[in-house]
C-alpha cells in the first residue's frame, strides 16, 4: 500500500491488525537525505551524548551503535523531519486525532551479534492514558527473516496492556511475561525494503529474531501520541530514574 492513495485502505489494515506496511514510503531522494543526516549525526553529535541517549555495543569508544533515542531533542533536522509532512499526516489519520510528536529513535541490529528483541509493547514505555501512540519504522535496509525483521502478532492491540518485566536486552528493557509458543505461531513476519514504512499501534504485539546475517538491520522510528493520551509523568519518571541507575550499574552507560 502507498500513502496517501490508499489512505482508507491502510487504516481499515491498521486498525485490523495493529499494524501496516507501507511500501516506498520515501522517495530515493528523500532516503538518502535520512541516510547522509543520521550519518552526520553520528559523526558529530554522538561523541556529545548523555549516556542515556546512546546505546552502544563499545561503550567506551561509542561505536557498534545499537539504539539512539531522543534525536529530535538534538539534531534540527530529525525535529522537522517528524513535525510536518507526511510522517505527522500519516500519524495523525492512524490515530483519528492531531499527532503529538514524541520521540525519533534509530535502531541498529547488528550483524552477527544483534541480540533478539523480547516480545514487547511500546505502551508500556508510554505510561500513557488512553493507551493511544502509534510508531511510524522506517526502514533504511533490506530487511527480511534473516537479518531480523520485525514480527508481529495480528490483532493484539485490541487485547489491552499485557504484563511485562525487566528484560537483559539493551535498549528494550521489558518483556511480555506470558507470551505463548501458540502465539508464536501466528507472528507476521515485516519484510521490507529501503525507504518503506511500518506503522503499529502502541499496544499491539511485536518482537524480532536475532541477525544472523552480515547485513546490518537499521531504521528509524518516530513516536507520536494521540491528543486524547495523557501521560503518568511520575510513572514514567521512576521508570526512568529506575533504568538509568540499574544499566549504570552493569556497567552498560
Amino acid at each position: 500500500m502507498h500513502w496517501p492513495a490508499d489512505r482508507n485502505t491502510i487504516r481499515d489494515s491498521y486498525d485490523a491488525d495493529g499494524f501496516v506496511i507501507l511500501k516506498q514510503f520515501l522517495s530515493p531522494d528523500a532516503l538518502a537525505q535520512v541516510n547522509q543526516a543520521l550519518q552526520t549525526y553520528i559523526e558529530q553529535k554522538v561523541p556529545l551524548l548523555p549516556p542515556m541517549d546512546v546505546f552502544c555495543e563499545d561503550r567506551p569508544t561509542r561505536q557498534q551503535i545499537r539504539m539512539l533515542p531522543r534525536m529530535n531533542e538534538h539534531d534540527d533536522f530529525f525535529d522537522g523531519l517528524f513535525r510536518s509532512g507526511p510522517l505527522r499526516d500519516l500519524a495523525a489519520h492512524l490515530l483519528g486525532t492531531d499527532a503529538v510528536p514524541k520521540d525519533v529513535a534509530y535502531f541498529n541490529k547488528l550483524p552477527r551479534i544483534g541480540e533478539a528483541t523480547p516480545p514487547h509493547q511500546d505502551g508500556w514505555y508510554f505510561h500513557l492514558d488512553p493507551c493511544e501512540a502509534v510508531t511510524l519504522w522506517l526502514s533504511l535496509d533490506h530487511v527480511d527473516e534473516e537479518n531480523a525483521c520485525v514480527r508481529y502478532l495480528p490483532g493484539s492491540h485490541r487485547s489491552g496492556m499485557r504484563p511485562h518485566e525487566r528484560s537483559r536486552v539493551l535498549g528494550f528493557s521489558q518483556h511480555i511475561t506470558d507470551y505463548s509458543e501458540q502465539e508464536r505461531s501466528r507472528e507476521v513476519p515485516a519484510c521490507v525494503a529501503p525507504g518503506d514504512l511500518i506503522a503499529h499501534d502502541a499496544l499491539v504485539v511485536h518482537r524480532t529474531d536475532a541477525n544472523r546475517s552480515t547485513r546490518t538491520r537499521r531504521a528509524v522510528g518516530f513516536v507520536y501520541f494521540s491528543t486524547r493520551a495523557a501521560v503518568d509523568e511520575s510513572a514514567r519518571d521512576r521508570y526512568q530514574q529506575q533504568l538509568a541507575q540499574e544499566l549504570a550499574a552493569e556497567g552498560k552507560v
